[in-house]
């Protein structure tokens, strides 16, 4: 969450989405993981447009507020990239994607910081969903 991070994420992230040939209106995903690596791709947005906007997907509904799983810039038919910090077995991931879902949401794709390599990519493509990632675990050990 350093401002650094969130610059160098932000721009990554949105080319990345873009070089996959999604054009979301919003990215986001569950809170709390998904949350910065969103904001950073709205912001770096800005600077690169068109504007892209963020949302969260709640882990549960409170009984106060809106009472909607799905918070922030979102409503029903929306274009959206579900993005993940990291994906391990991929139950974060398809915790959003099902909120998404209900929500009638349109998901083009996930895009996940870091991929574990521990099947999470597998499970979530198994539903029909594209899969990129910023980087994986063996590349990082790889650069270490």
């Amino acid at each position: 969450m350093s401002a650094e991070g969130l610059g160098v994420i932000g721009r990554l992230g949105l080319m990345a989405i873009r070089t996959a040939g999604w054009a979301p209106e919003a990215v986001g995903g569950l809170t709390m993981g998904a949350d910065p690596v969103a904001y950073a791709i709205a912001r770096a947005s800005l600077d690169a447009p068109p504007s892209v906007n963020a949302f969260s997907v709640r882990k549960a509904l409170k009984e106060h507020g809106t009472r909607q799983l799905v918070e922030g810039c979102f409503v029903p038919g929306t274009p959206v990239v579900i993005v993940e910090d990291v994906i391990t077995t991929g139950g974060s991931a398809r915790q959003a994607i099902a909120a998404i879902r209900d929500a009638k949401g349109e998901i083009l794709g996930l895009l996940a910081v870091v991929d574990r390599e521990q099947g999470g990519r597998q499970q979530i493509e198994l539903e029909g969903i594209k899969v990129v990632s910023l980087t994986t675990i063996h590349e990082i050990a790889a650069a270490l």
